[in-house]
Formats: C-alpha cells, structure tokens, sequence
C-alpha cells in the first residue's frame, strides 16, 4: 500500500463569507496541490472539503497521514462521528449534527483509505500548513474578488 501524506486547510473571509480550501498531496518526491472555493461558507466547512478533496483524490487505497490545524475535523473524526452515526447524526444534546453533508461524505472517503490524524498549531511556522493556508486564503481572496465566481 502506498504511503501518502496530505497536509489541509480551510480559510473564510468572514464566518460566514467567502471560503477557500487547499490540500497539498504528497507521495514520496511527487507533489500535487488542490484547492477550491465557495462563494459563501464558514471556515468549519472549508476545513472538512479539504480534507475530503485530499482523500477523494487518491485513486486507489493509501496508508495516509493526514496533518490538518483544524480541532474540528481531527476530533470529529476521531470522537464525535462514532457517536453521532450510533445516534442517527444527532449531538449528545440531541440536535441535528452541523455539516452533516460533509461529515458523512468525509466518513466515506476515510473509510476509503488507513488514516492516521495529525494536527498542528497552525501560523506557527509549520511549512506544509503554511503553504495550505496560503492556498486557500488565495482560493477564499478569488471567489470574493469574482475569479472563479462564475455566471
């Protein structure tokens, strides 16, 4: 099985507002890097759509380490989804889950693959999460500035 690391990242120019998400792929000297935005987003849903562009663009089954700054997506994962499927994607507080969408969609690209999460304190000099967060702040700065805004 093949090793790759995916480093991601998610940026919104308000919250809610113009969002990017960018995802650095790499597997041994190869680099491939994604990005994509939305008009109007929140940061917690670019987080999740970078980490799932990240695992969706593997073609076949991958031992992944995926480095992420984002609490959210790394705890969710691995805390809260387990409870939220056993209880119909509801809260310990019994509310709907927020972003199910992606949740569920994250949960099947994970399932894809053998994830291990790692997190970094993000703007703290890390190279890989410095270079993600430049990617999607540009991918949030284009959709807010019309590139990419389409018709």
């Amino acid at each position: 099985m093949s090793r790759v690391e995916v480093f991601t990242d998610g940026a919104c120019l308000g919250n809610p507002g113009p969002g990017g998400w960018a995802a650095l792929l790499r597997h041994g000297r190869n680099e491939r890097e994604l990005s994509g935005a939305e008009a109007h987003t929140t940061n917690n849903r670019m987080e999740l759509m970078a980490a799932i562009a990240g695992l969706e663009a593997l073609q076949r089954r991958c031992e992944v380490v995926l480095t992420t700054d984002s609490q959210y997506v790394m705890r969710g994962v691995e805390e809260w989804m387990p409870r939220w499927i056993a209880k119909g994607w509801r809260t310990a507080a019994g509310d709907p889950v927020k972003n199910r969408d992606l949740w569920e969609r994250l949960a099947q690209a994970v399932a894809a693959h053998a994830v291990r999460w790692s997190w970094v304190r993000g703007h703290a000099g890390h190279v890989e999460n410095e270079r993600v967060d430049a990617l999607a702040r540009a991918a949030a700065e284009g959709i807010r500035d019309g590139a990419g805004a389409g018709p």
